[in-house]
């Protein structure tokens, strides 16, 4: 058995954490569905999860050849190096995963680059608290693609 696999299934966690994690959707989640809305009502057509490109945008302006991506803090490693030092559970395996997904994440966007598009990134709480924000951003973004 590979080292990767052996390590994701020798984990052990309790009932609470389990439950908790069950409950993580990977696509069209709430913060997902927020900012599709906001972009539809500004007149901004997409395409969902669109697995056309690398990485599946979660939103992706076909149009203007934008991609944007609702990350999470936890799971894209926001602030990573002070909360790397926090982690006690499972350390070394939540190191590991977290870092892989940053990396997974620059070679997308890098790929994304290749192909002619824009990734965009917003982390979970931003689209949250400043929502007009990141809508103004994508606007921003379009009105640049459009003079192009």
């Amino acid at each position: 058995m590979r080292k990767d696999l052996k390590l994701r299934y020798s984990l052990k966690t309790d009932q609470k954490t389990s439950k908790r994690m069950s409950s993580v959707k990977l696509k069209r989640g709430p913060l997902e569905n927020i900012l599709a809305k906001a972009l539809w009502n500004q007149n901004i057509r997409y395409r969902r999860n669109y697995k056309e490109l690398p990485g599946s945008p979660d939103i992706a302006i076909t149009k203007y050849k934008i991609a944007v991506f609702v990350d999470g803090e936890f799971w894209h490693g926001f602030n990573w190096e002070q909360k790397k030092k926090r982690l006690k559970h499972n350390r070394d395996y939540w190191i590991n995963k977290i870092e892989t997904n940053i990396e997974r994440d620059k070679k997308k966007d890098t790929e994304l680059r290749k192909l002619g598009w824009l990734p965009i990134h917003f982390w979970g709480n931003t689209v949250k608290n400043d929502t007009e924000y990141c809508v103004e951003l994508i606007n921003f973004y379009i009105r640049g693609r459009k003079n192009e």
